[in-house]
């Protein structure tokens, strides 16, 4: 029993690093200047691993503890509350998606990455007080897709490799 917590224990700091690092390497890619704040959404690849491998609960944890230590490493304040509206909004979303039974990994992440970026606008909205960054959800929502089709790809690879490695570790 002991031994099973140690792993999930394990595969959660696992997790957690490499949504640090993605973030890390994320935020050395300079700015597309086109979309001012758009960004490819590379930690996603680990929220996406943990619902897929790990379950609802874990993926909200592990999406949880990545906002609080990239807030404190690589942010601010601000940073913060935009990355944890987004962050749970998409999460919630893919929470849903998954458990319905009826979407696909791609599907999956290109509604989080929408949702991410609605989250994020509305955060904005409410922080600055103003609606009129409304218009902005038209082209993030072209840039979700986009991106959330891109991330899906590598997490759908990813999530079979990882859950054929689980299970033959696990045999062994």
């Amino acid at each position: 029993m002991a031994s099973t917590k140690n792993r999930k224990l394990a595969l959660y700091g696992l997790l957690t690093a490499l949504a640090l690092i993605l973030s890390y390497v994320e935020g050395q890619i300079p700015a597309f200047f086109a979309v001012p704040g758009m960004k490819l959404g590379l930690t996603n690849i680990v929220v996406l691993l943990a619902l897929y491998c790990m379950g609802a609960k874990s993926a909200l944890a592990v999406n949880f503890v990545r906002i609080v230590l990239v807030s404190i490493l690589f942010g601010n304040g601000v940073s913060f509350w935009y990355s944890l509206a987004g962050g749970l909004l998409s999460g919630a979303v893919m929470i849903a998606l998954k458990k319905c039974g009826r979407f696909s990994v791609l599907a999956v992440s290109i509604s989080g990455g929408i949702a991410h970026n609605i989250g994020q606008i509305t955060a904005a909205m409410v922080l600055l007080q103003t609606a009129s960054l409304g218009w902005y959800l038209l082209l993030l929502w072209f840039t979700g897709l986009l991106s959330g089709a891109v991330i899906g790809v590598l997490g759908g690879v990813l999530c079979r490799r990882l859950t054929v490695a689980l299970q033959q570790r696990s045999g062994a």
